[in-house]
C-alpha cells in the first residue's frame, strides 16, 4: 500500500511539473513586454536641445527622433537611397519601416533585422501578419501587433518596395556575443532589456541577456550603435552541435538555411541575427503563433527542442558572421 501510494505521489508530482512547464508561458527575457503602468507615461518634453550620436554630423531634437513618419537617419551614408515607405511611411496607419527596423535594416531585439533577407521571404512575412497567420505567443508585445496593423494598411506595392529595399542591404556584424555566468542586472524598457540605472549584476541562468552597447544612443534610434548578447557558458558549443548535427533531436539547420547559415533561396539567414528574436520565433513556431505559408516546414524541426535548446541554438547562430 505504501509503495503504491509513493508511486502515485511521484506520478502526481511529475504531472504537476509537466503542467507547470506547459503553463509557464513564453520566456520573459525573450518576450520582453513593457510592465503595465498606472496610466500611460508621457515621454519627456522636448526642450529643443539638439541631440547628437557618435560618428554623425546630423543633429536632431527629441521631437524629431520620435517622429515615426520621418526616420531619424543619423547615418544617411550607411545605406542606399530608400523608398518613401521606408523613410516616411504613409499616414494614416503605415509608420516608416525604417523607424523600427532602422534605415540600414539591422533592427533591434524587439523586432527583426531585415538586412539581406530574401525579398520573397520578407514579403511573405508581411502577408502572414496581414492574414493573421503570424502573431505572437505573448499578446502583450506591441511590436508584433503593430506589424499586424501596418501589414493590413500597407498596399501590395508598398510591401514590394520595402521588401526589395531591405533585401538589397548588406548584413553586417551588429551583435557582440559574450559567454558569461554573471551579467548586468536589467529591466524591460522599450520592449527590450536595458541595464538597471544603479548597476549591479546577477547570475545569467538559462537565458540570453541582449542589451544595447550604448543605451543613450539606442534610445536615439542610432543605426550605428549595436548590441551585446550575454549567453550562458558553454551554450555556443552546445548550440553548434544542435545546429550542425541535430543532436538527435532536430534537423541540422544547414539543410535549409545553408551550411554557413546565410540562407538558401527564399529561406532566411540565421547567422548574426538577434538571439532574442530567434528564440521568440522558435517558440512561436512550437506553439502555433507562427502558422504562415512556410511554417509547416519548421514544425517537426522545433517540436522536440527544450527551452535550453532554444537558448543554445540562438547563442550559436548569433555568434556567427552574418
Amino acid at each position: 500500500m505504501q509503495k503504491s501510494l509513493g508511486l502515485f505521489l511521484l506520478a502526481a508530482v511529475a504531472v504537476a511539473g509537466a503542467v507547470r512547464a506547459e503553463t509557464a508561458g513564453p520566456p520573459a527575457w525573450a518576450f520582453a513586454a513593457n510592465p503595465p503602468a498606472p496610466k500611460p507615461a508621457a515621454p519627456p518634453a522636448d526642450d529643443g536641445t539638439i541631440e547628437h550620436v557618435a560618428n554623425s554630423t546630423v543633429g536632431m531634437t527629441m521631437l524629431q527622433v520620435r517622429d515615426v513618419f520621418n526616420v531619424p537617419d543619423w547615418h544617411p551614408d550607411n545605406h542606399p537611397a530608400a523608398p518613401d515607405i521606408v523613410l516616411h511611411g504613409r499616414k494614416p496607419g503605415v509608420i516608416s519601416c525604417g523607424y523600427c527596423h532602422l534605415p540600414n535594416g539591422l533592427g533591434r531585439p524587439e523586432n527583426a533585422g531585415l538586412a539581406g533577407l530574401p525579398e520573397a521571404y520578407i514579403a511573405q512575412q508581411i502577408t502572414d501578419f496581414r492574414s493573421g497567420a503570424r502573431t505572437s505567443s505573448d499578446p502583450k508585445l506591441l511590436p508584433p501587433s503593430l506589424m499586424v496593423t501596418i501589414a493590413k494598411a500597407a498596399t501590395d506595392d508598398e510591401i514590394r518596395q520595402a521588401a526589395a529595399y531591405f533585401a538589397s542591404l548588406e548584413p553586417k556584424p551588429w551583435i557582440r556575443v559574450v559567454e558569461a555566468a554573471t551579467v548586468p542586472k536589467t529591466h524591460v524598457a522599450g520592449y527590450m532589456l536595458v541595464p538597471d540605472a544603479d548597476g549591479g549584476s546577477e547570475p545569467i541562468g538559462q537565458r540570453i541577456v541582449e542589451t544595447p552597447e550604448n543605451l543613450a544612443e539606442t534610445e536615439l534610434r542610432d543605426s550605428g550603435s549595436g548590441f551585446v548578447a550575454y549567453v550562458p557558458p558553454g551554450s555556443i558549443a552546445k548550440g553548434k552541435k544542435l545546429v550542425t548535427t541535430g543532436g538527435g533531436r532536430t534537423t541540422p539547420c544547414g539543410v535549409c538555411h545553408g551550411v554557413d547559415l546565410r540562407g538558401l533561396g527564399p529561406v532566411p539567414r540565421l547567422a548574426g541575427r538577434s538571439p532574442s528574436y530567434i528564440v521568440r520565433q522558435l517558440y512561436d513556431l512550437q506553439h502555433g503563433a507562427r502558422a504562415g505559408l512556410w511554417s509547416p516546414l519548421m514544425q517537426g524541426v522545433v517540436r522536440d527542442l527544450s527551452a535550453g535548446d532554444l537558448v543554445d541554438i540562438a547563442a550559436y547562430t548569433a555568434s556567427q558572421k552574418p
